[in-house]
Protein backbone atom coordinates (compact mmCIF):
# COMPACT_ATOMS: atom_id res chain seq x y z
CA UNK A 1 0.00 0.00 0.00
CA UNK A 2 1.65 3.25 -0.83
CA UNK A 3 0.42 6.19 1.31
CA UNK A 4 0.22 9.96 -0.75
CA UNK A 5 1.29 12.43 2.17
CA UNK A 6 0.63 16.22 1.88
CA UNK A 7 3.31 18.70 2.91
CA UNK A 8 1.13 21.28 2.86
CA UNK A 9 2.04 23.94 6.22
CA UNK A 10 -0.42 24.46 8.94
CA UNK A 11 -0.96 28.06 9.95
CA UNK A 12 -0.93 28.91 14.27
CA UNK A 13 -2.10 32.03 15.24
CA UNK A 14 -0.61 33.07 17.97
CA UNK A 15 -3.75 33.94 19.90
CA UNK A 16 -6.72 32.23 19.38
CA UNK A 17 -8.69 35.16 20.16
CA UNK A 18 -7.27 37.16 17.76
CA UNK A 19 -7.56 34.41 14.98
CA UNK A 20 -11.80 34.82 16.48
CA UNK A 21 -11.41 38.54 15.62
CA UNK A 22 -9.94 38.33 12.02
CA UNK A 23 -12.90 35.55 11.27
CA UNK A 24 -15.34 38.23 12.47
CA UNK A 25 -16.42 35.80 15.12
CA UNK A 26 -14.98 37.63 17.96
CA UNK A 27 -19.15 38.14 19.49
CA UNK A 28 -20.64 35.05 18.96
CA UNK A 29 -20.38 31.69 21.11
CA UNK A 30 -17.48 29.90 20.94
CA UNK A 31 -18.57 26.29 20.00
CA UNK A 32 -16.58 22.54 20.15
CA UNK A 33 -14.58 23.63 17.19
CA UNK A 34 -12.80 26.89 18.43
CA UNK A 35 -12.53 25.00 21.72
CA UNK A 36 -10.99 21.88 20.48
CA UNK A 37 -8.85 24.54 17.71
CA UNK A 38 -7.43 26.70 21.02
CA UNK A 39 -6.31 23.30 22.66
CA UNK A 40 -4.25 22.72 19.37
CA UNK A 41 -3.06 26.00 19.51
CA UNK A 42 -1.95 25.93 23.09
CA UNK A 43 -0.19 22.67 23.28
CA UNK A 44 1.17 23.88 20.08
CA UNK A 45 2.99 26.99 21.49
CA UNK A 46 4.11 25.46 24.70
CA UNK A 47 5.61 22.65 22.68
CA UNK A 48 7.93 25.35 20.99
CA UNK A 49 8.51 27.74 24.15
CA UNK A 50 10.04 24.27 25.45
CA UNK A 51 12.02 23.26 21.96
CA UNK A 52 13.29 27.06 22.12
CA UNK A 53 13.94 27.48 25.71
CA UNK A 54 15.91 24.29 26.11
CA UNK A 55 17.30 24.54 23.12
CA UNK A 56 16.15 21.65 21.50
CA UNK A 57 16.02 22.47 18.33
CA UNK A 58 13.18 20.07 16.81
CA UNK A 59 11.18 20.02 14.00
CA UNK A 60 7.68 19.77 15.18
CA UNK A 61 5.11 19.28 12.67
CA UNK A 62 1.95 17.64 11.21
CA UNK A 63 1.59 14.58 9.64
CA UNK A 64 -1.57 14.35 7.04
CA UNK A 65 -2.39 11.98 4.05
CA UNK A 66 -3.85 12.52 0.98
CA UNK A 67 -7.10 10.58 2.46
CA UNK A 68 -7.44 12.74 5.32
CA UNK A 69 -5.73 11.06 7.94
CA UNK A 70 -3.61 13.46 10.54
CA UNK A 71 -1.55 13.13 13.16
CA UNK A 72 -1.46 16.89 15.02
CA UNK A 73 2.23 17.21 16.06
CA UNK A 74 5.05 15.04 14.83
CA UNK A 75 8.55 15.87 16.68
CA UNK A 76 11.50 15.01 14.72
CA UNK A 77 14.16 14.18 17.27
CA UNK A 78 16.52 12.20 15.58
CA UNK A 79 17.28 12.92 11.77
CA UNK A 80 17.25 9.96 9.10
CA UNK A 81 21.01 9.01 8.38
CA UNK A 82 22.10 6.30 5.91
CA UNK A 83 22.52 3.78 8.41
CA UNK A 84 18.83 4.60 10.58
CA UNK A 85 15.72 5.69 10.15
CA UNK A 86 14.34 9.35 11.56
CA UNK A 87 13.05 8.89 15.02
CA UNK A 88 9.82 11.32 15.95
CA UNK A 89 7.57 11.74 19.02
CA UNK A 90 3.42 11.88 17.85
CA UNK A 91 1.08 13.46 19.83
CA UNK A 92 -2.48 13.67 19.39
CA UNK A 93 -4.64 16.65 20.81
CA UNK A 94 -8.22 16.12 21.37
CA UNK A 95 -11.36 18.45 23.27
CA UNK A 96 -13.09 15.29 24.80
CA UNK A 97 -13.05 13.97 28.02
CA UNK A 98 -13.25 10.34 27.31
CA UNK A 99 -10.38 8.54 25.00
CA UNK A 100 -11.63 6.78 21.80
CA UNK A 101 -9.09 4.55 20.95
CA UNK A 102 -9.68 5.02 17.50
CA UNK A 103 -7.86 8.53 17.24
CA UNK A 104 -4.84 6.18 18.01
CA UNK A 105 -4.94 4.45 14.92
CA UNK A 106 -2.68 7.34 12.87
CA UNK A 107 -0.07 7.12 15.41
CA UNK A 108 0.29 3.13 15.25
CA UNK A 109 -0.49 3.11 11.50
CA UNK A 110 2.59 5.43 11.14
CA UNK A 111 4.49 3.54 14.11
CA UNK A 112 4.45 0.38 11.71
CA UNK A 113 5.83 2.04 8.81
CA UNK A 114 9.40 0.46 8.29
CA UNK A 115 10.92 4.17 6.71
CA UNK A 116 10.28 6.08 10.40
CA UNK A 117 10.62 4.89 13.99
CA UNK A 118 8.61 6.19 16.37
CA UNK A 119 9.17 6.34 20.02
CA UNK A 120 6.55 7.70 21.89
CA UNK A 121 2.76 8.49 21.57
CA UNK A 122 1.35 10.37 23.22
CA UNK A 123 -2.35 11.33 23.30
CA UNK A 124 -3.79 14.34 25.03
CA UNK A 125 -7.50 14.91 26.03
CA UNK A 126 -9.61 16.27 28.68
CA UNK A 127 -10.10 13.68 30.86
CA UNK A 128 -8.19 13.44 34.20
CA UNK A 129 -6.90 9.96 33.95
CA UNK A 130 -3.62 9.09 32.95
CA UNK A 131 -3.58 5.44 30.51
CA UNK A 132 -0.96 3.91 28.97
CA UNK A 133 -1.93 1.57 26.30
CA UNK A 134 0.63 -0.48 24.58
CA UNK A 135 2.95 2.24 23.90
CA UNK A 136 0.44 5.11 24.02
CA UNK A 137 0.17 7.49 26.65
CA UNK A 138 -2.74 9.27 27.20
CA UNK A 139 -2.64 12.53 29.53
CA UNK A 140 -4.59 15.49 30.45
CA UNK A 141 -2.91 19.06 29.14
CA UNK A 142 -1.47 19.58 33.15
CA UNK A 143 -0.18 15.93 33.14
CA UNK A 144 1.42 16.65 29.42
CA UNK A 145 2.86 20.32 30.39
CA UNK A 146 4.59 18.56 33.01
CA UNK A 147 5.98 16.30 32.09
CA UNK A 148 6.81 18.33 28.32
CA UNK A 149 8.58 20.67 30.96
CA UNK A 150 10.26 18.39 33.34
CA UNK A 151 11.92 16.73 29.57
CA UNK A 152 10.00 13.82 29.50
CA UNK A 153 8.56 13.92 26.21
CA UNK A 154 11.27 15.03 23.77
Amino acid sequence: MKVREQTHPKFYWFDSGVARAAAGLLFEPVDRLWKGTALENMIYHELRVYNLTQNKNRQISFYRTGSGVEIDFVIEIRKRQASSNAHIVCLEVKLAEKWDRKWERPMRSLSNSDRIHVDRMIGIYMGKRAYHFDGLDVLSPEDFLKRLHQGDVF
